[in-house]
């Protein structure tokens, strides 16, 4: 493979965010032969995550602001990138640093947020200027949630989470309690009682309010019931938001869970009130990825003019 020749590579470092996820709705409607399930999922990004900085550097070097997160070859961050050198035959290096904010094991897709903005802030950093779609297909590969981060928009998915539709929602504000366990996926997809056959359902022609609340009424998270069994304290929170908020879900596999509230205001009065042996934040879903935003804010400043079609490539 012939080695990338970059051109226009920013000559200082920068800074991205890597935005959580919450699945609104998570339904496993069976099993494939290879062992993966087939899944039919609402994608929501949120205005909260962890952050990534990026700055040119002879070898290819990752720290943390946390000691937990490993910060050898099997974080996601690094994964990403090697993948993305191996892809492009590109040779340069980056001195990254990951600000830590989303915990490991809850469902808010932090690792996969990372490697997804590691992809797209190498992409720029490197100036290698692969498209949207061949960063998801290399996303892939590290995780089924990645190209939703890469895509950077909310969405619709099916399959094992990969083929995914964007859609317009409604705003929302959520308070995400971390109930302080951390939920193995494998242990939830393996467990014996997990529901593998629920009915495929129709994504509506449009989510206005009406039909959004419609099909949230409809929905469910069919790991719930194993990650409620298997780990007391997400069972818990799950009916300290249903009694405080009226509504409780869990994201994912867990074990964060999530109440929507009527606005910023409510959801922090309600995170005032949270048990003390636990933590939460207060986030706004957004229609497109803060990590987008701030790649276009990036490539604005760094090559003044007017906007571009490929300002989120």
């Amino acid at each position: 493979m012939t080695p990338a020749s970059p051109a226009k590579v920013p000559a200082t470092g920068f800074v991205l965010p890597a935005p959580a996820k919450l699945n609104l709705l998570l339904h496993i409607t069976g099993r494939r032969a290879d062992g993966y399930h087939d899944l039919q999922t609402l994608f929501v990004l949120l205005d909260h995550g962890d952050t990534l900085h990026f700055r040119p550097h002879d070898a290819l070097t990752l720290t943390c602001d946390r000691p937990d997160p490993p910060v050898d070859e099997h974080n996601l961050v690094l994964r990403a990138a090697r993948l993305l050198q191996q892809a492009t035959g590109c040779r340069q290096g980056a001195a990254l640093h990951l600000e830590k904010r989303l915990p490991a094991g809850g469902g808010v897709g932090g690792g996969s947020s990372d490697a997804a903005t590691a992809l797209l802030g190498l992409n720029h950093l490197w100036g290698l200027d692969l498209s949207l779609d061949r960063l998801a297909a290399l996303g892939l590969q590290l995780g089924a949630d990645v190209p939703v981060f890469v895509h950077g928009r909310n969405a619709w998915a099916e399959g094992v989470g990969e083929r995914l539709q964007a859609v317009d929602l409604p705003p929302q504000w959520f308070l995400v309690v971390n109930p302080g366990v951390a939920v193995s996926t494998a242990r939830i997809f393996s467990d014996g009682e997990l529901t593998r056959h629920t009915p495929a359902i129709t994504l509506p022609a449009s989510l206005g309010a009406a039909t959004f609340e419609a099909l949230l009424n409809q929905g469910h998270n069919d790991c719930e019931a194993v990650a409620r069994r298997l780990f007391p304290p997400v069972d818990q929170a799950l009916e300290w938001l249903q009694r405080e908020a009226g509504n409780a879900r869990m994201t994912g596999t867990g074990a964060c869970c999530f109440a929507r509230l009527a606005g910023a205001q409510a959801a922090r009065d309600l995170q005032r009130r949270l048990p003390e042996n636990w933590t939460a934040f207060v986030a706004r879903s957004t229609e497109l990825s803060p990590l987008h935003e701030a790649l276009a804010t990036l490539r604005a400043k760094e090559h003044p003019g007017p906007a571009s079609d490929d300002d989120a490539t």
